[in-house]
């Protein structure tokens, strides 16, 4: 039996070291069998795994790609079986299920809120600086801040995990949640909810953020930008106030570089669950004290000095009813305030401009839109997000959403996998009302994935004003052109 397991070890390394040859970008994206079998045939390993996973959907990761969906996993032995079948990772819902067994891809919403049992608050804290030393150091000051929000919220319920290679997930299990917010039963409020405290959080931390940053790069912007790969115009962050005075300190937008994941916050999207392995670094998703995030080094996660139980994740024994109440009715009173400030943002649909009837061809698609759908290499998920959006304020059918969306990813540098498309898109089909993608000037979703106004570009605030404007004037100039006279044809004699 070891001969045959080292025989097969010894295949899939020489497998491994081809795909490194034929496919080059795969070159950080591999774990060998021999490291993950080694590391997932420890009892505790398996134990945490599938005390995890308890009525989470559980999908396992095969390098550069995921195993089949819906999966559970029951019994400790589950873990190593798939190991030995090359699984190097395992990711789980944020949701808590009846029986995550049942679900399906594409199934409605109602369906969905149907098998939901509840769900978990996850935030996802990420960075893309190139310097991957100084964005580590940066997603720990993220980390702390956001600890330190919550407990000034009331909640002792906080956990914190490495996310196993440039980030932290801070979380808060759903027992501390109160039963209703906003008049609604908060089971069904998943990823609303979700998406509304994660945006109050990042707006609290926003300013001190900067101002750590800033304190570590000894007040240098030239040094932020050197370290992120950011234009030093973009790090600066807008002063609220209108009379600004030349002695008030500039104050950094760490957003350009740092990013708290409120788009990805949807119905069965996954997180890397504790003690998994990460493909790219070889490190284990380790959880960690939540008070002492900036004390945390990437070697204490290393697979062979890994110690499970030192530090829980969505510790559910001792969490205490009602204690993350304070928080959500605060993200819902902000949440309040800022849907009145995007609406004054996007005031151009207030009534100003009619509705278009029937769908607006592609060729009156504004530059920024025409330029996307040729594909992007960076930001495929908030390019996933304008795009859906924009169609269907353009009045296209989701059958037609779906199948431009196809197209664009197939065009894309390394395309999204197909099951979350599926998944956002279900999503955004069962939703009531059609909702704007960013205006223009949200640099996250257009300058930092390469797409920039160019001087085709009109004065609409939105992609979507600018497409109806571009067409009506279209429609307008066919309209009055003069009509060629038609031109019976000629009777044979």
């Amino acid at each position: 039996m070891l001969n045959k397991l080292a025989a097969t070890s010894h295949l899939m390394a020489l497998s491994s070291d081809n795909l490194f040859k034929q496919n080059s970008h795969y070159a950080d994206l591999m774990i060998h069998l021999s490291k993950s079998l080694s590391y997932y045939k420890r009892e505790d390993v398996q134990r945490a795994l599938v005390e995890h996973g308890k009525d989470k959907e559980v999908a396992a990761r095969y390098n550069d790609r995921f195993g089949k969906r819906p999966d559970t996993l029951t019994y400790p032995g589950d873990v190593l079986e798939l190991a030995k079948k090359g699984a190097t990772s395992f990711h789980c819902s944020e949701e808590l299920w009846t029986n995550p067994l049942l679900l399906a891809p594409q199934m409605p919403k109602a369906e969905l809120d149907r098998l939901r049992k509840g769900w978990d608050l996850l935030l996802d804290i990420d960075t893309d600086a190139v310097d991957k030393e100084a964005g580590f150091e940066y997603s720990k000051m993220a980390a702390n801040l956001i600890v330190k929000e919550l407990r000034l919220q009331g909640i002792k319920s906080v956990t914190a995990k490495f996310s196993g290679n440039k980030g932290f997930h801070i979380a808060v299990p759903y027992e501390t949640f109160p039963k209703e917010v906003n008049g609604k039963e908060i089971r069904d409020e998943f990823p609303n909810a979700a998406k509304r405290v994660a945006i109050y959080l990042k707006e609290k931390i926003k300013k001190n953020l900067g101002e750590e940053i800033l304190g570590l790069e000894n007040n240098s912007f030239a040094k932020v930008a050197a370290r992120t790969g950011k234009k030093i115009s973009d790090l600066h962050q807008k002063s609220e106030s209108a009379n600004v005075t030349a002695t008030e300190k500039p104050i950094l937008n760490a957003e350009p570089f740092l990013v708290i994941d409120t788009i990805l916050i949807s119905s069965r999207h996954m997180y890397r669950m504790p003690y998994s392995l990460h493909e790219k670094s070889g490190l284990a998703s380790v959880p960690v004290d939540p008070d002492g995030i900036l004390g945390f080094s990437k070697d204490q996660a290393a697979a062979e000095k890994v110690k499970v139980g030192e530090h829980s994740f969505l510790d559910r024994e001792n969490a205490t009813e009602n204690e993350a109440e304070k928080l959500f009715i605060a993200a819902y009173d902000f949440g309040k305030t800022q849907m009145v400030e995007v609406k004054k943002e996007n005031r151009e649909f207030s009534g100003e401009i009619e509705e278009i009837e029937g769908k607006i061809p592609e060729q009156y698609f504004p530059p920024c839109i025409r330029k996307m759908l040729e594909g992007v290499a960076d930001g495929r998920k908030r390019a996933l997000f304008v795009l859906a959006n924009f169609l269907r304020c353009c009045n296209y059918g989701d059958a037609e959403v779906e199948a431009i969306i196809k197209e664009w990813n197939d065009k894309n540098s390394k395309p999204l996998p197909p099951l979350q498309i599926a998944t956002h898109l279900s999503y955004t089909k069962h939703k009531q009302e059609k909702i704007l993608p960013p205006n223009c000037s949200n640099v996250a979703y257009y300058k930092e994935i390469g797409i920039e106004c160019t001087p085709e570009c009109g004065t609409c605030k939105n992609p979507v004003a600018e497409a109806k404007q571009i067409y009506r004037r279209a429609m307008r100039i066919a309209a009055s052109a003069p009509k060629q006279k038609e031109t019976k044809p000629h009777k044979p004699q």
